[in-house]
């Protein structure tokens, strides 16, 4: 893109996450015009908008027909209605992971998308930052890999932790870590061993959940996914395993240079049509892998088979 191809871009959410990360990127990105900001409570709104110079808007359908991307950073079921209103309004999507905690309202986005014929990407952090997309496209371009590990351990409601966005941000405690870093780990298993076609889930202490994941490629995998792990446990690690041996995945980079790249990729898909790989679709597929891993954990019976 060139220096005149600036997007107006709209932000959805003025809570840690958007103030943090967001907000921040969108002003300062070369290709994006911040045009404003709307959220559930006016006030925030109005000062994260004087705090970047742009608008805030009390009707989210104002800011929307303002905008040709709008970036969202709200629960996901807050999101979902929001966002097929957004695409239905002719704006390119930036959605947070993941897209909905049901099936049907994920679904009803991917479909606005389709009918709107807009871009869209999910901000599934490690798919654009430098490093861990470089290795996970470098796995992916083997077919050999028979087993794999994702795991997450946050300590997000343990003593010392981010009381910021943990009081604003009730829908993780609710939801636990099944649905908050989840995404993380299916958002780098799929592209290397393929759709998950079944899913076992089992609780663990605290909102622990571990899973068992076959692929269509024939391999297998676990994830143990946690929010309250005690802190000095805390950590990420995601390997794989093949005939050459052991592939550790590096770390991830900032957040926010995370997010310009999620903002390059979703302007390039829009300049060229091009759908992103991570996108409203790949969203959906997030959403119901998950949901079948609730139904596994309820049912406490085999693995819960998933169709196409």
């Amino acid at each position: 893109m060139t220096s005149t191809d600036a997007l107006r871009f709209g932000l959805v959410g003025t809570g840690p996450w958007a103030r943090r990360t967001h907000a921040p990127t969108i002003a300062a990105h070369p290709h994006t015009v911040f045009t404003g900001v709307w959220g559930r409570r006016p006030q925030a709104a109005a000062d994260l908008a004087a705090e970047h110079g742009t608008t805030a808007y009390d009707d989210v359908d104002a800011l929307f027909a303002a905008c040709d991307a709008v970036a969202f950073a709200v629960p996901p079921d807050v999101q979902a209605p929001l966002a097929a209103r957004a695409a239905a309004a002719g704006c390119h999507l930036l959605l947070d992971k993941p897209v909905a905690t049901e099936p049907g309202a994920a679904r009803a986005v991917v479909e606005a998308v389709d009918a709107a014929g807009v871009a869209s990407a999910v901000f599934c952090t490690l798919r654009y930052a430098p490093a861990p997309a470089a290795w996970i496209g470098e796995q992916a371009a083997r077919d050999d890999w028979f087993t794999g590990r994702a795991d997450w351990y946050g300590s997000l409601y343990t003593p010392g932790d981010d009381a910021a966005v943990r009081a604003s941000t009730p829908w993780r405690a609710e939801r636990g870590a099944l649905w908050d870093v989840g995404p993380h780990a299916l958002s780098v298993l799929l592209p290397i061993l393929g759709d998950v076609v079944a899913v076992t889930a089992r609780r663990g202490a605290g909102d622990t959940v571990h899973l068992v994941l076959r692929h269509a490629s024939g391999a297998s995998s676990t994830s143990a996914l946690s929010l309250t792990a005690p802190r000095a446990a805390g950590g990420t690690t995601v390997e794989l395993r093949g005939p050459d041996g052991v592939a550790t995945m590096p770390a991830g980079g900032a957040a926010r240079e995370s997010l310009a790249v999620a903002v390059d990729t979703l302007l390039e898909s829009a300049r060229t049509g091009v759908a992103v790989p991570c996108d409203a679709r790949f969203g959906l597929r997030l959403t119901e892998i998950l949901a079948a891993a609730e139904r596994s954990m309820a049912s406490g019976g085999p693995g819960t088979a998933l169709g196409d």
